[in-house]
């Protein structure tokens, strides 16, 4: 048995996730603020399908330090990107064509990707991706939070490179976001692999998630603030709700 809390409740395990349908989405951006930064590339890897992979230009320019990351600057993305509306509305219906087709969608740290699309909809006047699956986004897979909730006490980074080179997954061309979503893709099914106590429903997992998440943010926060006392850690997973007067145009 791992050493993970899960939590109190259950599911059929005649379904285990892994053996369903399941689709990998990331993006990389213009930076880190989910309620004010941009989608330049995104990518959605489904199993034995091509990967579908978009461009877009962000609208405003892409700060040296997120183009140092993922290598497209303001001039390419200006020269080869579609325009941000077309990429948004496409990258949300896939995601919703998936969830219709009862896929487990797995996502790396899915507050951030997940909200900065949701506030990108809201941007250019779309749909979301709640309103076109017409309900919450579920069930999601995150490798982030499957290996907190696993290894609790391992120390060091979380990121998806570490997480690759700990559970054996190759990683080449990293923040490229189709080899990332490969990447998260591969890091779930390990973990899954190596933890059969999660081997439950996409569902049941979903539920479990949504409580080890909360758990590690006000144990991350707690941390913080003895030095931080203003820290504050967002518990929504996967999706943090949007508030009007957070987002600016």
């Amino acid at each position: 048995m791992s050493n993970f809390e899960q939590p109190i409740g259950g599911g059929d395990l005649a379904a285990p996730w892994p053996l369903g349908y399941l689709a990998s989405y990331d993006c990389e951006t213009t930076g880190t603020d989910v309620e004010n930064d941009r989608i330049v590339t995104a990518a959605l890897v489904v199993p034995g399908r091509e990967p579908r992979k978009w461009l877009a230009d962000p609208g405003i320019d892409i700060p040296t330090d997120a183009s140092d990351i993922h290598h497209v600057t303001t001039a390419y993305a200006r020269k080869h990107g579609q325009p941000a509306a077309l990429v948004i509305d496409e990258i949300t219906q896939a995601l919703a064509d998936e969830l219709a087709l009862r896929s487990a969608l797995v996502v790396m740290n899915a507050p951030f990707d997940l909200t900065l699309l949701d506030r990108e909809c809201r941007r250019h006047g779309l749909p979301t991706l709640e309103d076109l699956h017409d309900g919450p986004i579920a069930p999601v897979i995150d490798p982030l939070v499957l290996d907190r909730a696993a290894d609790k006490w391992r120390k060091g980074k979380r990121k998806l490179e570490v997480l690759a080179t700990h559970y054996g997954v190759k990683l080449d061309d990293a923040h490229t976001a189709d080899a990332d979503a490969q990447a998260a893709l591969d890091v779930a099914l390990a973990i899954g692999e190596k933890y059969p106590e999660l081997a439950v429903p996409g569902a049941v997992l979903h539920g479990w998630q949504i409580t080890w998440h909360a758990r590690w943010a006000a144990g991350f926060e707690e941390y913080q603030r003895k030095t931080k006392p203003d820290t504050v850690i967002s518990r929504a997973w996967p999706l943090v709700p949007f508030q009007a007067e957070e987002a600016t145009s």
